[in-house]
């Protein structure tokens, strides 16, 4: 399945639940559209992308709605606004979510998921000239991991902890103000590499296309840094995922 097709499905779902499940809706008659304010993240990051094509096609699909997206800090922030009635609908990643609804170092929230969106491999992108090859290569090492209010920080957080690595005690962690400011630290040298997650994700895109970006398979790794039984025993939520021609594959998000 594309990411068009995915969008599509999304769409359509949110379409038919959207009017039963947003509080903040009121529309003044049938042939007023209502507004329907839906928060993503930081500008640079894969939700901002992937809520305006949502936004789009809903828009599309139902004249009666006007599907407005809104760049918030992420995950971690679009959970209290959505609590607090300050949106409508939110993108959520998974591992916050999980951490929400079974009231992980907070209440359980009363929060409805509407529908999923697209599994998250998470990964980690490097420069060419890099001679680092397995995760532990980058211990020590300064790595952007996205944006503080991100649910890929809290992504990873979850995946080193299963491979026994600290995100902050074994590597000097860089955490942006904006999603979009990664590739350019890796591609200039200020960090040795960006973790981010999904096929298609703004970050590694932008890294790709530049002459400094290496690509390469699972394959290119020794056996030794293929970890994924351990992650998935110390993290039950974690899978395993295989795409090709890709950077470091760690592990990806079960929701």
């Amino acid at each position: 399945m594309n990411i068009r097709q995915i969008v599509l499905m999304t769409a359509i779902a949110l379409a038919s639940v959207i009017p039963l499940a947003t509080p903040l809706m009121n529309p003044l008659s049938a042939q007023q559209k209502t507004t329907v304010i839906l928060g993503t993240a930081t500008p640079g990051g894969g939700f901002p992308l992937y809520g305006g094509a949502v936004a789009e096609t809903i828009n599309e699909l139902d004249p009666s709605l006007e599907v407005e997206p809104r760049n918030t800090k992420g995950s971690t922030e679009n959970i209290p606004l959505l609590e607090a009635g300050k949106l409508d609908i939110g993108l959520v990643a998974g591992e916050p979510a999980y951490e929400a609804f079974t009231g992980i170092g907070r209440p359980k929230t009363d929060l409805r998921i509407l529908a999923a969106m697209y599994a998250t491999p998470g990964m980690f992108v490097v420069r060419a000239e890099s001679p680092d090859r397995t995760i532990r290569d980058l211990v020590g090492k300064s790595v952007a991991f996205g944006a503080r209010g991100s649910g890929l920080v809290i992504l990873a957080r979850y995946v080193l902890d299963g491979l026994g690595l600290d995100q902050d005690k074994d590597f000097a962690a860089v955490y942006l103000d904006h999603a979009g400011d990664g590739p350019a630290m890796v591609l200039d040298g200020r960090v040795a590499a960006l973790w981010g997650g999904g096929i298609g994700w703004p970050g590694f895109t932008t890294v790709a296309r530049s002459t400094a970006a290496r690509r390469y398979s699972r394959e290119n790794f020794p056996r030794r840094a293929r970890r994924p039984q351990r992650t998935q025993r110390q993290r039950r939520r974690a899978s395993t995922s295989s795409i090709p021609a890709c950077c470091a594959i760690c592990a990806s998000s079960g929701w």
